[in-house]
């Protein structure tokens, strides 16, 4: 079958179907979160299936869920791929559920998901989320339009596009959906399946936090942990060179220095006073060895720079000391997000952070994703111990500070506090009441502090995969995957098969 114009059309008999945005405020990792989304595109190898089309399409959605007197609506994008899809009664349907960022059509053509689909005969279709890429629900993202974004009224818009695709594909009863989605997208595929059984049968949960928290400091004892395990002496070198950074902060020639190791774009000793650029500052640098544990060496544009290569750097003791070693890993990330100067300055950042346009740089996703830490999730990878690795310098305060400062005075911890526990009470945290859902995390993923990794539950599935990071197991298969990862692979291949009734073969 092909796709044309919004349409299913039979195929003729022989017919063959086969970076990094600039960062905002110098920063291109933040809040767990790179500029252009937690998952990215699903290969940092383009396949020939890449250059196949897939069109936008629209879906009229509405504005607000749960007030029956709002008749106002917009128009959503999602994408289809009919390529594999057998257009039987028994045929399954493969949701790919869109999150904090643009969806991206590459995902219809590449990923582990269009695998299973070519296996199982599947329809695919991905929804993008509200208020992320080209979907535009309101006119622009003032703190009042936002009221709108939430993981209840994007589970909402779900349910909405599955009830109206089955009409449109005159889909039968029978035919299984089955959702798919990595980090924000995996919690909100397991969410989905809890609330809408009767719409949902089954879900792949990828690197999902289920618990959300407001002081995530879990995170970056992940962080060092996934450091160490490819040499403890990285921790080691990592813990010296902030300290370091500490005392040259103390002394105006010390000041200097660092500017020049970091490449500052306004001088520290014009911050050095101002607890929140300090608080920033620090974020930045350890947002450098965070952005790189969460992708290592995923199949994923995302991830250029691996443990391995900044390690190494921190323990070239030639290069100089801990400190100037800092500096040099520094550099790499620059580089990387084209960035030619570290900017750490709060208020610019607030600032930036308050633009309400869709054509600012937050509008790439930063703005909507800090609203909905500020919510719904927390969220807020934390440092505040002065004799940890990465210092005591931005605690929780710090991130709430923002909250405030971009969007209300109100989002204060008490704030916080009542909506964290909410959103734990309405989804149950890590003890979902889900049937026909299988999580899966790897071990070098800070996220999987957050999510379910183990279970004694045989109606609670669990894979954990050693030595992978975030999603791994959703990008597109290569010939250097680990054989951990293509045995994890073929372990989702396999629920897929019992969910779907008499599929036992294997794909990988």
């Amino acid at each position: 079958m092909l796709f044309i114009g919004g349409v299913l059309r039979p195929l003729g008999v022989g017919l063959l179907l086969l970076g990094l945005l600039a960062p905002i405020s110098g920063m291109g990792f933040r809040r767990g979160r790179l500029t252009k989304g937690f998952l990215g595109e699903p290969s940092k190898i383009p396949t020939l299936q890449r250059s196949l089309h897939s069109e936008d399409l629209w879906f009229e959605q509405r504005l607000d869920h749960f007030k029956s007197s709002d008749k106002r609506t917009w128009q959503q994008r999602y994408f289809v791929n009919a390529d594999f899809y057998r257009n039987d009664s028994s045929a399954p349907v493969f949701l790919m559920i869109g999150g904090e960022g643009e969806a991206s059509a590459k995902w219809m053509r590449e990923g582990a998901w269009v695998h299973y689909a070519e296996h199982f005969g599947a329809l695919c279709l991905q929804l993008e989320h509200r208020f992320y890429g080209k979907s535009h629900p309101t006119a622009d993202l003032s703190t009042e339009n936002l009221h709108y974004l939430s993981s209840e009224q994007a589970l909402e818009d779900l349910a909405s596009f599955v009830t109206a695709m089955k009409v449109k594909f005159n889909l039968g009863d029978g035919q299984k959906w089955i959702a798919f989605g990595g980090s924000y997208p995996g919690s909100l595929a397991a969410w989905a399946r809890e609330k809408y059984p009767e719409l949902i049968y089954g879900s792949i949960s990828s690197s999902g936090p289920l618990l959300a928290e407001v002081d995530f400091k879990e995170y970056f004892e992940v962080v060092k942990a996934s450091l160490a395990a490819y040499k403890p002496e990285c921790v080691d070198a990592v813990t010296r060179s902030f300290a370091q950074v500490e005392i040259l902060l103390k002394h105006m020639i010390g000041q200097r220095s660092l500017d020049e190791k970091f490449k500052t774009c306004t001088p520290i000793k014009d911050s050095i006073e101002n607890d929140l650029d300090m608080a920033n500052f620090f974020e930045n640098l350890a947002g450098n060895f965070a952005g790189v544990v969460q992708y290592n060496k995923d199949n994923s544009p995302h991830a250029t720079i691996t443990i391995d290569d900044i390690c190494d750097v921190m323990l070239n003791t030639t290069a100089g000391p801990p400190v100037t070693r800092l500096g040099l890993v520094n550099d790499m990330l620059l580089k990387e997000s084209n960035t030619t100067c570290l900017d750490y300055k709060y208020d610019k950042m607030v600032a930036d952070m308050k633009n309400v346009s869709w054509d600012s740089e937050t509008a790439k996703g930063m703005r909507q994703w800090t609203y909905q830490t500020c919510h719904e999730f927390g969220f807020y990878q934390t440092s505040d111990n002065p004799a940890d690795t990465f210092g005591d310098r931005f605690g929780v305060d710090f991130f709430i500070r923002q909250c405030m400062d971009v969007f209300s005075k109100n989002m204060n911890a008490k704030f916080l506090k009542l909506v964290v526990s909410a959103t734990n009470d309405n989804y149950g945290a890590l003890k979902p009441k889900t049937t026909n859902v299988l999580y899966v995390h790897g071990s070098i993923d800070p996220w999987h502090a957050l999510g379910l990794v183990k279970s004694t539950n045989a109606a609670l599935p669990t894979i954990y995969i050693e030595g992978t990071a975030h999603c791994a197991n959703m990008y597109e298969p290569v010939k250097t995957d680990p054989p951990q990862l293509v045995a994890a692979r073929n372990k989702i291949l396999k629920f897929l098969a019992k969910l779907l009734d008499g599929y036992t073969s294997a794909l990988i």
